[in-house]
């Protein structure tokens, strides 16, 4: 069953065209892959999925709701649950703050949460601040988490990170995957990392789907052509 559907979904920034025609969609418990080169609008996509961005054109809905008519807090409480490229933690305030500042009631708690991320509950009264990039990314996993979304958006949630640190936010995905029966979307570069917690995948290109379907038919030409450096 379809939980997010976009189709032909376009944006703008000021006058300059972001988006032209995005289609995707992510069924209920399915992870989708949101693949591209640098600049081809897959951040704009999440952002105008949740309404930070307003969409010009084409229909997003999500859970049955069209989401071109909600305000972004409104999204959020139909299950959207964003992890945005740059972390964006709350600096001044701790670990526990953090995660509880947006809690909601569901199966994620402070316990099933360090349970997944134990640095977290190490970590739980010392400020943002303070932490690693890596301890950062991971409370803005929790984060996300502790809304208990149906639909978790993951921004390049790897991206600039040491080797071990990657390897434990992968394997963060791939028990989610496993046990939570979260929808997930997420945008990264680490193919090889994508292949083992992917079940479909959408390719854009200048703003536009130009490839969509499972990740392991995701060949040498769609990736040479699209993803290539």
């Amino acid at each position: 069953m379809s939980l997010l559907s976009l189709s032909e979904v376009s944006a703008f920034y000021g006058a300059s065209q972001a988006l032209f025609k995005v289609t995707l969609r992510v069924n209920e418990g399915e992870v989708l892959a949101l693949l591209g080169r640098n600049g081809m609008g897959k951040s704009t996509t999440i952002r105008t999925l949740c309404g930070l961005v307003p969409a010009a054109g084409g229909e997003i809905r999500f859970d049955g709701h069209d989401l071109r008519r909600l305000p972004p807090h409104r999204a959020a409480r139909l299950g959207l649950g964003l992890v945005p490229e740059g972390r964006r933690c709350f600096a001044g305030l701790t670990v526990e703050e953090n995660l509880t500042a947006a809690a909601r009631p569901g199966p994620w708690d402070m316990t099933r949460l360090v349970r997944l991320f134990p640095r977290l509950g190490e970590r739980r009264g010392q400020l943002a601040e303070k932490l690693s990039g890596g301890e950062q990314q991971m409370l803005a996993i929790g984060r996300a988490l502790m809304t208990n979304p149906r639909l978790l958006l993951l921004d390049e949630a790897t991206e600039g990170l040491a080797p071990i640190v990657r390897q434990e936010i992968w394997a963060a995905i791939a028990t989610l995957k496993r046990d939570s029966g979260l929808s997930i979307l997420l945008v990264d570069k680490s193919l090889r990392e994508l292949r083992q917690v992917a079940d479909q995948a959408v390719v854009l290109q200048r703003g536009e789907t130009v490839w969509h379907g499972p990740m392991a038919d995701l060949g040498a030409e769609i990736t040479d052509r699209y993803l290539g450096v």
